[in-house]
This record gives structure tokens, sequence and C-alpha cells, in this order.
């Protein structure tokens, strides 16, 4: 008999017997933590206490066994005795299997070996687990398992739940941080009419009652622009977008963004107040501004460097000075060995440049400013250097966390910046951005001097908690099909 076989027939044993297997309710009283902590407190007073967990290990001593249960918190030892229980209900413990969910009420002691425990005078199988647990999980094909059963893997990965619970945290401090400073936070739509607010190409769905196309975002950045122009003035939004692109370390299609924009602020503000944010995030899982990440210390002490790409690129490339035009750049880019599309102009080649041979190399926070006007349609062009625009991303570990802009407001401008991705998409450029007319009509309206930030929430916790890919920091990340399922 197989072991589901064997768990199965106990299944139906005990529905004979008049016994629920999968329990309504358990009344819960004190978890690990508590009880754990306060030891010393419950053994004196004698306090009973409900405690539930899944069992995770058993041994048996004749007419005794200690186990193991494991709640949210973590393991605590419990003790059965025959004498305590009665020689039926001390059985049916016995006849538990590992995985199954119990409650245990009792009181608390403490071993000869020192370990805290629950002496049980009552055991309640909550729910039977009919699949064994594993026993060990390494290699890549079980790293593939664990993403398609994250269910099994935050059962016997402490290290993966440690991930998870930091990720909450970071989260909580940025939204802390924000309304800390009078933003609003606020929802606007994943299905969207028009896509925008970056380049990408974006997941299609159909709206059968109204009979329309519809995007899943790619951004939330053009919806929460037209909230400035409402008069919010500050708001933030922990969004997911949807692109469809490719997998790889730091992609998914399905990710998190943080975006927030502040009225009457340009990039420059938006620069210090990321610093800060970002600052605070790390604090909230490190007690240190030197952490590391895949064997490499990086430190956020500030102020950070801030780097122009023109010049990052030029020395990347072994020259003085970048040439002006797109085939010098293009000869130039091809000589490095990196690799890009035909239809890019001049500045998605810059950026590929960029993305190949100078964010790998750096490290510590870096502010990457002045960035071409072609691939910054929604920025305002820089004060003094109409050739680039106010823009910074903030790179880290190689990977680009933050981009911001001081937010074009000028809707004569803006609908020119449009125009000129247009003809980047008429010469193949599926990613340039499409032209939003109701965007340009709330511009017209009028919007506010403004700054904005993006911020890739999935690569910040992989930051923090040195996590190697994106899919080990997203509960249920996108997997091929296995085999057998429709693809």
């Amino acid at each position: 008999m197989s072991v589901q076989e064997s768990r199965r027939a106990k299944l139906e044993a005990l529905i004979r017997r008049g016994i629920q297997p999968y329990a309504y309710r358990f009344d819960v009283t004190h978890g690990s933590a508590a009880i754990l902590s306060r030891h010393a407190e419950l053994e004196a007073k004698g306090t009973p206490v409900r405690f539930a967990g899944r069992l995770m290990t058993k041994r048996g001593h004749g007419k005794a066994a200690f186990a193991h249960l494991k709640d949210r918190d973590g393991l605590l030892q419990v003790y059965f005795r025959e004498d305590a229980l009665g020689a039926q209900a001390f059985a049916d413990a016995m006849d538990l299997d590992l995985g199954d969910w119990v409650g245990i009420e009792g009181t608390v002691f403490v071993t000869k070996t020192g370990e805290t425990t629950i002496r049980a005078g009552r055991v309640e199988l909550l729910a039977k687990s009919l699949r064994p647990l594993p026993e060990k999980w390494h290699g890549l094909t079980d790293v593939e398992i664990r993403y398609r059963q994250r269910y099994t893997d935050l059962i016997v990965n402490d290290e993966v739940r440690a991930v998870f619970k930091a990720r909450a945290r970071i989260i909580g401090a940025l939204r802390a941080f924000l309304d800390g400073r009078g933003y609003l936070e606020v929802e606007t739509p994943a299905l969207q009419p028009l896509y925008g607010g970056a380049s990408a190409r974006p997941f299609v769905t159909h709206h059968r009652a109204l009979d329309m196309k519809l995007f899943l975002r790619i951004a939330d950045e053009l919806y929460l622009k037209r909230l400035i122009v409402g008069g919010l003035e500050r708001v933030y939004e922990i969004a997911k977008n949807f692109r469809n692109e490719g997998m790889d370390r730091i992609h998914n299609p399905e990710f998190t963004m943080l975006e927030f924009y502040q009225a009457f602020a340009d990039y420059e503000d938006m620069q210090r107040l990321t610093e800060s944010l970002l600052l605070d995030a790390v604090a909230s899982v490190h007690e240190t501004l030197r952490i590391s990440f895949e064997r490499e210390t990086v430190d956020f002490t500030p102020p950070w460097r801030r780097l122009s790409i023109r010049e990052a690129a030029a020395e990347a490339l072994g020259i003085r000075e970048l040439p002006g035009d797109e085939p010098s750049l293009r000869e130039l880019a091809r000589g490095a060995r990196v690799e890009a599309d035909p239809a890019f102009g001049y500045g998605r080649l810059l950026d590929e440049i960029v993305s190949a041979r100078v964010q790998p190399a750096l490290v510590n926070p870096t502010f990457l400013v002045d960035h071409p006007l072609e691939t910054s349609p929604l920025a305002k062009v820089k004060r003094g250097d109409p050739a680039v625009v106010e823009r910074f991303e903030v790179v880290v570990a190689g990977m680009e966390i933050a981009n911001a802009f001081s937010e074009q407001n000028d809707p004569q401008e803006q609908r020119r910046a449009f125009e000129r991705q247009l003809e980047l998409r008429d010469r193949g450029d599926e990613e340039a951005q499409v032209l939003d007319a109701d965007y340009l009509r709330a511009l017209e309206i009028g919007m506010p001097p403004t700054g904005g930030v993006g911020i890739g929430v999935d690569r910040l916790v992989m930051l923090l908690t040195d996590s190697r890919s994106i899919r080990d920091v997203i509960l249920f990340p996108h997997m091929r099909p296995e085999e057998g399922e429709e693809g």
C-alpha cells in the first residue's frame, strides 16, 4: 500500500468512527512565539493553553511520545502520555501522520533538556494530510517544484517564510513613509482601454459586454498623473503591472510597482525623497546600511553617487565621448557585443549599452541621470541641455530599482513626444508608447509642476533579502506548463 493509500484508509476509518477529519474551527489561545516567550509564567500559573499547528515530527516511547507542531511563528514541542489522554485518544494521537493539522489543549512545562513543551490533555485532528511532506529540497528540479508548489515550500523551508515576512515589512515601510508625508494611497484601473506609462508590450483581453479590446496595465503612471490634474497633489499606488515580455532572474510578466507623484516638485526633489524612502526600507529589515547581496557588500550610506549616462557609456566603451549619430553608436555597440533591435533609435541603443556595460558594474546605489529624450517621452527636457531629460534611475547591485522624472506638464510638448514615439512604432519598435488623447486632454486642463517615481518592489525585496531570482520573492511566479497540462 502506498503512503497516499495508507492515509486515505486512515481517513475512511476516522469517518466510519464518526470523527470529523476536517474541523470547522479551533479556538487558539497562544501561538508558539507567545508560549516560548512566556513559558515561565504559563508554567508557574498552570495556565491552560490551546495551540494548533502542522505535525512535523513524532517519536514514541511506549506509552509516551514527543512531537513538534509548526505554526506561523515556528516549532513547538508537544508531549503525549497515555495516562493523561486515555488509551483511545493516545492511540489516535500516535496514528497521526506528518503533515496533519492538529489542535492541542494542555499545560506548559520545560523538559530536563530545557525545551519548552505542552503536556497534552486533549488532541484534536483539524485537517488530515493525504500527501506526505517532502524530506529534501535541492537541485534545479526541486527548485522548479518549489515555485510551482509554494504551499509546500513554505511548510518545509523556514528561510522562504522569512523572505515573505520581510517582503511584508518592506512594503509596510514604503507605505508608512509616504503616508507620513501626506501622500494619499489610491487605486487605478488594471484593465485599461489604452496602455501607457512605459515602453513595453501589453497583454490584450476582450470585454464581452462592451465588445471592446482592453489591456492589462503596463504602468499606472498616466492615471496617477490624471489625479494630480484633479488636485490630489500627492498620490501613490502599490500595484500589480503586467508586461508581455521575456522571463529571467529579474523579470516576471506580473510584478509589483510602487509609483508616487508629488505636485510642485521636480526630479531633484524626488531624488532626495527616493534616497530617504529606500533607506527606510533597508532599515525595516536590516540593522545596518551595509548589506550582503550575492556575496558582495552593498553600502547604502548616503549620499549616493550621481553618474551621467553618456559619460558612463563612453567610459564603458573605452572612448572619450559618445558619437551623436545613430549609425556610429550602433557600430560601437556591435563592437562591444551589445545586441540591439535594428528598429531601435539612438536613445534605445544607448539604453541597451548602459544596461549591458554600465549597470552590471554598479554595486552601491547610484543615480544614473541625463537620459536621452527618445527613451523618456513623459519627462521634461533638462534645463540647459535640451538633448536629455530630467530623469534619474537608481541602480543597485546591477539592477534598476527606481525610475523618476520631472513630469512633462506641457500638453503641446507631450503631444510631440507621443508623435515621435509613433514614428518609432512605424520603424518596428513595438515597445514605443502610444498616443493617449484623453491624457493630453487632462494636461490641457492643467497639471502643476510634478515629480514622479516608480520603484520595482520585487527587485527591492530581492536586494534586501539576498534573493537571487525574482521568482524567490513572488509567492506564485509564472511558470511554463507542467507536462500534461494545457499550455
